[in-house]
C-alpha cells in the first residue's frame, strides 16, 4: 500500500478533525437552543434527541483519531476500550433511527391529522422516542461482550475482538467462531441498522410527496428539494458505508487468511468519512435550512435558530388542528423545515 495508504491516511485524520468539530459546532447550538431556550414541544424533542445522538457520536471521534494516529495502538484503558467503541457505534445507528423516527412521526402527521391531533403529544413522544435509543444499544451490545484490550508483540496493546473468550480451544476453533460472530453481526447490523430504517425514511418521505401533489401544490419546488435532500443525503452519507462493512464481513475469512480483497482498506476510510459527515449536516437539513435563519444568521444566530424551531413546531401542530380542511401550501411547504 506504501506512500497512497500514508497519503489517505493523513487525509482521513484531517478530515475526521473537520467534520468532529463541525459536527460538535453545529449539533451543540441545536441541544443548547431546543434543550434549554425553548418550551418543549413534539418537534423539538425530535430535533433534541437527533443532535444529541450526533452530538455523542462526534464527541467519540477524538478518541479514534488518536488510536488511528498511533497505528491502531489504544492506549486509553480496557475499560474505554469496551465504552468509547460502544458508545460511538451506539450513538450512530441512534441518529439513523431517529432520522427514520421524524420521517414516521411527519408522515403522520399528513396522513392521518385527526390522529395526531389526537395522540400527538410531548409525555407519549418521550415514551416513544426511547425506542431508538433502545434498539441502537441492542444492536451493539455485541461490543461490550466482545471487545477487550490484547497486549501483541513487543508490549503495544490493541483494542478489539476478544478470541479469548471462548475458553481453551484450538486456535482454528477460534478463528472459525470469530468468522461465525462476526458475519453474523454484521449481516444484522446491515439489515436492521440501515436497510430498516431506509426503507422507512423512502416511503414515509414518498407519501408526503404524494399527498403534496394531490393537494396540487405545484406553485413551489422548495419542499421537494428539501426533502430529496433528506433523503439523498441519507442515502449517500450511508449505503455506501454500510455496504463496504457487509463486504468486509462477508468477505472476512478471505481478507484475513488470504489477503484478499486489498480494496476495501482504501475505501473503508473513505466511505467512513461520508458516514461520520451525516453527523454534522443533520442540523442543516433539519433546522439551519431555513429562509429567515439564513437572512439573520450573522446578526443573531441563537435568537434565529430559536424563531426557525418555533415556527416548525407551531406549523405541525397547526396540520394536525386542521384536520376538517386539506393542508394548505404553507403547511406542507414547512414540513421539512422550510
Amino acid at each position: 500500500m506504501g506512500n497512497d495508504y500514508t497519503s489517505l491516511h493523513i487525509f482521513t485524520l484531517v478530515m475526521q478533525g473537520i467534520i468532529c468539530v463541525l459536527s460538535i459546532l453545529g449539533n451543540g447550538l441545536v441541544i443548547w437552543v431546543a434543550g434549554f431556550r425553548m418550551a418543549r414541544t413534539v418537534t423539538t424533542l425530535c430535533y433534541l434527541n437527533l443532535a444529541l445522538a450526533d452530538f455523542l457520536f462526534a464527541a467519540t471521534l477524538p478518541f479514534f483519531m488518536v488510536v488511528s494516529a498511533r497505528k491502531g495502538q489504544w492506549p486509553f484503558g480496557w475499560l474505554l476500550c469496551k465504552l468509547i467503541n460502544f458508545l460511538g457505534d451506539t450513538n450512530l445507528y441512534a441518529s439513523v433511527f431517529l432520522t427514520a423516527f421524524i420521517a414516521l412521526e411527519r408522515c403522520i402527521c399528513v396522513l392521518c391529522p385527526v390522529w395526531a391531533q389526537n395522540h400527538r403529544t410531548v409525555s407519549r413522544t418521550i415514551k416513544v422516542i426511547i425506542v431508538p435509543w433502545i434498539l441502537a444499544a441492542v444492536l451493539n451490545s455485541p461490543v461490550l461482550i466482545f471487545f477487550t484490550t490484547q497486549e501483541l508483540q513487543e508490549n503495544n496493546v490493541y483494542c478489539g475482538f476478544d478470541l479469548e473468550i471462548w475458553g481453551n480451544i484450538t486456535e482454528e476453533e477460534k478463528v472459525h467462531r470469530w468468522l461465525t460472530s462476526v458475519k453474523t453481526i454484521g449481516i444484522n447490523r446491515f439489515v436492521v441498522g440501515f436497510t430498516f430504517p431506509m426503507s422507512i425514511i423512502a416511503i414515509c418521505y414518498g407519501l408526503v410527496v404524494v399527498k403534496i401533489c394531490k393537494t396540487g401544490i405545484t406553485n413551489s419546488r422548495r419542499p421537494f428539494w428539501v426533502l430529496t435532500a433528506v433523503v439523498a443525503s441519507f442515502f449517500i452519507c450511508c449505503f455506501p458505508f454500510q455496504l463496504c462493512l457487509l463486504l468486509f464481513v462477508v468477505w472476512a475469512k478471505e481478507i484475513v487468511l488470504e489477503d484478499k480483497h486489498k480494496i476495501l482498506f482504501y475505501l473503508m476510510p473513505l466511505t467512513s468519512l461520508l458516514a461520520f459527515f451525516n453527523s454534522s449536516i443533520n442540523p442543516i437539513l433539519y433546522v439551519f435550512l431555513r429562509k429567515d435563519f439564513q437572512k439573520k444568521v450573522i446578526h443573531s444566530l441563537p435568537a434565529s435558530l430559536v424563531r426557525a424551531l418555533t415556527k416548525d413546531s407551531a406549523l405541525t401542530s397547526d396540520i394536525t388542528t386542521k384536520s376538517v380542511s386539506p393542508p394548505t401550501e404553507t403547511n406542507l411547504q414547512n414540513m421539512r423545515g422550510d
